[in-house]
């Protein structure tokens, strides 16, 4: 072998070793930024369990007050079942979104009953409720962001190529659902 087929050789072996040093470092860091996704969806779970165990108090609390508005909690009920029942993140989400829509329509009859808006027990758990909902919104929040950062690096050339040699997949976004977006409307 010649001098100069030695250093072709040389450049060949160097170059394919950064190569692979690069491949195993962006499968690492995609790794790490899906655990990231996973750990952050596990908050945001923390927070949506801590809801979802306040909810038979308050709906007990409210039945007390407001008999006849039956069909609201039943909406609450079979929501939160739906919560209990979900699967899949993108399930969870959908169920949590209906549990929200059903709670922003309890807290409406709650406007129609003075008597029980100054019930201390009330008072305590919709400052609890009030307290998770906000811890929701940051979790949720924190989350949406390590999804981004992850989806963006799986999408991202040439870290799209090792997402897709190892199956890397699209993390969903914990969007609030439309009813939420505008706030209930109170009528006396």
């Amino acid at each position: 072998m010649n001098v100069k087929s030695k250093n072709s050789l040389v450049v060949i072996i160097i170059l394919w070793c950064s190569f692979i040093f690069s491949g195993c470092s962006t499968y690492n860091n995609l790794v790490t930024l899906d655990e990231g996704v996973k750990e952050a969806w596990a908050q945001v779970e923390t927070q949506l369990q801590r809801r979802y165990d306040l909810i038979p108090n308050l709906v007990e609390t409210v039945k007390g007050f407001a008999s006849q508005e039956k069909e609201v909690f039943i909406k609450v009920t079979e929501a939160r079942s739906k919560v209990a029942g979900a699967g899949t993140v993108p399930e969870k989400i959908e169920a949590n979104n209906q549990l929200t829509a059903a709670l922003s329509r309890l807290l409406v009859v709650v406007e129609r009953y003075p008597e029980l808006k100054s019930n201390q027990n009330f008072i305590r758990l919709q400052d609890e409720l009030a307290g998770t909902e906000n811890r929701i919104a940051v979790a949720r929040r924190r989350y949406n962001e390590v999804v981004k950062t992850y989806n963006v690096a799986i999408r991202s050339f040439p870290s799209n190529l090792i997402a897709n040699a190892f199956h890397f997949e699209k993390a969903s976004f914990f969007e609030a659902p439309g009813a939420v977006e505008e706030p209930p409307k109170v009528k006396f």
